[in-house]
């Protein structure tokens, strides 16, 4: 069986190779060997994930004909990725790219921290803001006021409770998308939901293409479930998807389902235009591929003046392609963990069926706590207050990191709660080893990635803002320091700070 699960073909390994900067010249003028600078250039491409880990390379004479350089410099270059551990071979399966042995990267969703256990620590871990007051007490006290009639009952809704699906559906079909209560299953939140799906269409083995960088509790839901990963490379910046890619995977690597963030993507902030979402959906239909598609940013666009495109499950009128998910969690609060699908009525049904050997069902109060929000405006008023405490801090991180650590790079999304920053050609994961002694806590780039991908990024939540942001930016170029210098991580000395 062949070690790879896409394929990348001479032409477009040329495109990305051309796009980089040119390498500058080393002592006296010196620039190294021609197979060096490809064997960098495909080494770098590899680690910020536009070229997806296990992906087959083009053959040596094809790839030497795209770049017009000889086969000798490609074997070459190819020869030394091999050495370096980015590359493995084998007689009629070509070569494909790997992370070198060895090196432990993190790839596992990065859990909160208990309030009680930060002390001092700065925590930008998870992109979640506490709860928009005075709405949660409201809608709980909405919720208690409704409970009665419900706890004369067994208490279980594996598709939720009736008034609550009503509801969901409704607000899709103000949105221009017709959608009955039968088509609406409540879930434990969106990893409730998404691993619902999974279980359903892909089972153990499946392919499963994600965006590459994706979300990493997501990614890790999916390896524990035994899927296989199929990374699809993003569009360099906030430009959404690359259409070209994806086509190529759904059709060569045939995945059973694809999971894809189009509203302000978690972790690079991208909103995929309508023409993408048309085309993607499409696209999927024509591979016989389920998009799973995550909306749980959706609510949070951040610029008034910005029109959002159509939802995606408006391009697949027949509900034949489109699994939609949602959730109060981003929105609202992380505490709520309210999340629901939009699926045909089959699969909602086969889901709701298969809910008997996993959770049963939602709590019951804390569906009557967001349908009381539905009901009242509560909902608008509260994302409304989200919105503008979101934004805030976006500029005043924004500012912050800015000021403190020029050289790193990134492109302000207009809605969402993450920052995607390129750590200036540090290490993402010595960065976030660094923090921890200094005092703030950051994801980095590989948890992200499939498979080792994007050691050069860090991922900075808009969770602080005022001071607190300046200050979590200060240790973080203080994290900087230590690691530019080649210090430990450890001799780092905390910092104490009182917000």
């Amino acid at each position: 069986m062949a070690q790879w699960t896409s394929v990348m073909g001479a032409a477009q390994l040329a495109r990305l190779l051309k796009s980089q900067q040119s390498r500058p010249a080393g002592p006296g003028g010196r620039r190294p060997p021609v197979y060096r600078t490809l064997a960098d250039g495909i080494r770098l491409l590899v680690l910020e994930g536009r070229v997806p880990v296990a992906a087959r390379l083009p053959a040596e004479r094809e790839l030497a004909l795209a770049l017009a350089v000889s086969r000798t410099t490609v074997a070459a270059a190819y020869e030394a990725l091999r050495t370096e551990g980015f590359l493995e071979s084998r007689r009629g399966a070509g070569s494909w790219t790997v992370v070198p042995a060895g090196k432990p990267l993190p790839a596992r969703g990065l859990e909160p921290l208990p309030p009680e256990a930060l002390g001092s620590m700065i925590d930008l871990g998870t992109a979640a803001l506490p709860a928009p007051e005075p709405w949660l007490t409201r809608a709980v006290r909405g919720a208690l006021e409704e409970l009665p009639p419900y706890a004369h009952t067994h208490g279980d809704y594996p598709a939720g409770l009736p008034a609550l699906r009503s509801m969901i559906a409704e607000r899709y079909t103000a949105r221009g998308i017709p959608t009955m209560p039968e088509q609406i299953m409540v879930t434990t939140g969106a990893m409730g939901a998404i691993d619902a799906i999974c279980h359903l269409f892909g089972g153990r083995g499946e392919r499963i293409a994600v965006e590459s960088p994706s979300y990493a509790n997501i990614l890790q839901l999916m390896r524990e479930a035994g899927a296989r990963l199929v990374p699809v490379a993003m569009a360099e910046g906030l430009a959404g998807w690359d259409l070209d890619r994806w086509r190529q995977v759904l059709r060569e690597a045939a995945p059973r389902i694809a999971y894809v963030v189009a509203d302000f993507h978690n972790p690079t902030g991208a909103l995929a235009d309508e023409d993408q979402r048309r085309r993607l959906v499409e696209a999927a239909r024509s591979a016989g591929t389920v998009l799973v598609v995550d909306e749980t940013m959706s609510e949070l666009c951040l610029e008034p003046d910005l029109e959002m495109p159509r939802r995606m499950c408006g391009f697949d009128p027949a509900g034949s392609t489109v699994i939609t998910v949602g959730s109060a969690s981003k929105a609202f609060w992380a505490g709520l963990r309210i999340g629901w699908v939009r699926a045909a009525p089959d699969v909602i049904r086969s889901l709701v069926a298969a809910r008997a050997y996993a959770d049963l069902g939602t709590p019951v109060l804390e569906q009557l706590a967001l349908t009381w929000l539905f009901t009242t405006g509560g909902w608008e008023e509260a994302v409304q207050m989200r919105r503008g405490q979101a934004r805030g801090n976006r500029d005043a991180l924004v500012a912050a990191v800015r000021r403190e650590l020029p050289g790193w790079g990134f492109e302000v999304p207009d809605g969402g709660l993450t920052l995607w920053v390129r750590t200036g050609g540090l290490s993402g994961s010595r960065i976030a080893e660094a923090g921890e002694r200094v005092g703030v806590r950051v994801p980095s780039g590989p948890r992200f990635g499939v498979d080792g991908a994007f050691e050069g990024y860090i991922r900075l939540p808009f969770t602080v803002a005022g001071a607190v942001a300046e200050e979590a930016a200060a240790r973080l170029a203080e994290a900087a320091r230590l690691v530019e210098a080649g210090m430990p991580a450890g001799n780092g000395t905390p910092r104490t700070f009182v917000a």
